[in-house]
């Protein structure tokens, strides 16, 4: 019977061992060999292991694939995790292990713990299939554990051709490097690979793959946004966003070590700036958000340490990865990385360098921005005034910077105001608002309050109702100060650049000093005194060329030092032009009074009256068109050649 069944083969023996299990043949044991016996056995003890899959632990499911038809004659142990295997199959094909079983040959070496091992137990169960020739597919999950495994394991080319370092090593640069999305999975599954793999330069691979892909991109958006205007030029078509920009979403997954070493290698690339703060943006406001409440002003829940530590480092990194360039972060950003410095205590450099670059584009912020709240709780105020202090002495500085650095042709501009006038404006309307807000606290001290006020220059308010209006609100709320400090807060105000409406409501005020309200009165008769004078200066020329000069020097203290140059500039330019007129004129004259006198000794007094007569008519007929093409000092041009051409008429008599 023996005879007949012949030794099973790989192909039917499962047909065999189904037979024999649903007929309980009791023939098994004496019909087959001891290699066929124990293959069977094998094989039906698989068959109910699949069947209870369900209820097996972690340790059983590793020895799976292992082949029990040959006793395993070593044991390895990974993270608490054992493994049943077999010399042979790992010696061929790791280093490592060949190197610890030569060096315990002698004491027949039967269990191996393998300490450190990166990727674990997982790891190291791809890697002993690979030994074993069981097929697995290498994926961007599992490339960067199995290139890192391979040279824990030490499985080279060296002791195995086609091993699996290089199999690893070739999908990573084939495969991966050309694909953004699995570098950035390729960089996920890294970060709890590291040192190793940055060692085996597996980080920095990913990353220049990233920075050169996102390049290339824009470079390629850049070339489709090209096209030609009207005028028949070629330039770039203005897009809200960039078509190439798709990839801030992928890279957003990173933790922030990773983030910070990808955004540093597209800044080497020459990624465009505007991208790169979108990308921070971006960033930011994932990680930010969804762990705590700090961008809610409203909310004062406190977190764990770790997730503090976390969010602290996130902005501190993201501050140092902002693009120099002005204007490419949002303002509204930047002030809410701000306050999560502030509440966080971020180290001084990081918000130092916010307050630097909010200080120069602080003209474009608005009051719910300024209003930075105080995380002290130490029975402060309520809002952050130090910090909006020196956000205004930054932007104080960046202004005069900006001055000394511009051309002196600027001066010869012909516009009223500069654009750092205007952002001066801007920024002064901002603090009176700012005052008027924080003003009804009581812990605000006067001092606090002064030097809020003071930081700007005075030319930058040209109207100082918001001014007066946030004093008035401060000492209606304080009504303690002394009169010595009611007086300290009323010279900041300039009581003639008040509205008549402010003007009308500080004179009725009883919250101001008493010579505030004198002032005020004074200021009020004297604009008065002026409307009525420049009513009835038509009859006389020279009230009105005084008021003129008045209300010059008035517009000229309202401007910047810069301005209030180009203004002279400007004038001393038309006194120029006015004196080259009279010039002119006076040359004519003098030929007129020599061509006179040689008429008078050609001609007798009849025929001289005649030619003088018309040659006046003429010269009168200048002077006219002359003074209406010309301002009001021309007009004084026109009486003094009137006076010269008495004064010739007179000498020719």
């Amino acid at each position: 019977m023996s005879h007949k069944r012949g030794p099973l083969t790989l192909d039917n023996c499962n047909l065999c061992i189904e037979h024999q299990l649903l007929n309980e043949n009791a023939e098994r044991a004496t019909t087959t060999t001891a290699t066929s016996q124990s293959f069977m056995d094998r094989t039906s003890s698989d068959k109910q292991h699949q069947q209870l899959s369900l209820g097996k632990n972690g340790r059983q499911r590793y020895n799976e694939w292992i082949f029990r038809d040959v006793p395993s004659d070593i044991t390895i142990e990974v993270c608490g995790v054992t493994f049943s295997l077999h010399k042979f199959p790992l010696v061929s094909r790791s280093g490592r292990i060949r190197r610890l079983v030569a060096e315990h040959r002698d004491s027949d070496i039967s269990r191996v713990e393998l300490l450190n091992l990166p990727g674990g137990a997982e790891c190291f169960e791809l890697a002993a299939k690979f030994c074993y020739g069981i097929n697995f597919e290498i994926t961007s999950t599992n490339v960067a554990q199995l290139c890192c495994v391979s040279d824990y394991l030490e499985m080279t080319d060296d002791f195995s051709k086609d091993n699996l370092g290089s199999r690893a090593e070739e999908y990573l640069n084939c495969i991966v490097c050309k694909n953004l999305e699995m570098c950035v999975e390729v960089l996920q599954q890294c970060e709890s690979l590291i040192p190793l793999a940055d060692e085996l330069k597996i980080v920095s691979r990913c990353i220049d793959a990233i920075a050169s892909k996102t390049c290339a991109e824009q470079i390629a958006s850049s070339f489709s946004r090209l096209e030609y205007s009207s005028s028949g030029r070629l330039h770039m078509s203005r897009q809200a966003k960039c078509d190439g920009d798709w990839w801030i979403e992928d890279i957003s997954v990173l933790r922030i070590d990773m983030y910070q070493r990808v955004i540093t290698a597209m800044k080497c690339r020459g990624v465009r700036p505007e991208s790169i703060g979108a990308s921070l943006v971006n960033y930011a406001e994932k990680e930010l958000t969804k762990k705590t409440t700090l961008w809610n002003q409203s909310s004062q829940n406190k977190t764990d340490s770790n997730s503090t530590l976390h969010e602290k480092l996130v902005v501190e990194t993201i501050v140092g990865l902002l693009p120099v360039e002005k204007l490419v972060i949002p303002i509204h950003f930047l002030f809410g990385l701000l306050r999560s410095a502030v509440m966080l205590d971020c180290a001084i450099s990081s918000r130092l360098d916010l307050e630097r670059r909010i200080g120069s584009q602080l003209d474009q912020s608005t009051l719910d921005d300024i209003l930075i709240p105080s995380f002290k709780h130490s029975g402060d105020t309520l809002f952050d005034v130090d910090t909006v202090h020196r956000l205004l002495v930054n932007f104080s500085q960046q202004d005069d910077s900006d001055d000394d650095l511009e051309d002196g042709s600027l001066f010869e501009s012909d516009s009223p105001r500069s654009p750092s006038q205007t952002s001066l404006v801007k920024v002064s309307k901002l603090v009176d608002n700012y005052l008027a807000e924080i003003a009804p606290d009581a812990n605000l001290k006067l001092s606090k309050f002064l030097v809020i006020a003071e930081t700007l220059p005075a030319h930058a308010r040209t109207i100082h109702d918001g001014l007066y209006r946030a004093i008035d609100i401060y000492l209606k709320a304080h009504q303690g100060l002394s009169d010595l400090e009611k007086k300290k807060l009323c010279k900041l105000i300039d009581f003639q650049k008040l509205t008549q409406e402010a003007g009308a409501h500080a004179a009725q005020n009883e919250r101001l000093p008493l010579q505030s309200i004198v002032q005020v009165l004074y200021f009020e008769q004297l604009k008065l005194r002026n409307s009525l004078s420049t009513t009835n200066g038509d009859d006389d020329i020279k009230p009105m060329h005084a008021s003129w000069r008045i209300s010059s020097g008035a517009l000229s203290a309202a401007m910047s030092p810069r301005d209030n140059y180009a203004s002279l500039r400007r004038e001393n330019r038309e006194l120029k032009l006015e004196l080259a007129r009279l010039r002119m004129r006076l040359n004519d004259l003098e030929r007129e009074h020599v061509c006179m006198k040689r008429d008078m000794a050609k001609s007798g007094s009849r025929k001289f009256m005649s030619s003088f007569s018309k040659k006046i008519s003429r010269l009168s007929l200048f002077g006219h068109s002359s003074s209406r093409e010309t301002s009001s000092p021309s007009r004084n041009s026109h009486r003094t050649d009137s006076k010269v051409i008495e004064r010739t008429c007179a000498s020719t008599e």
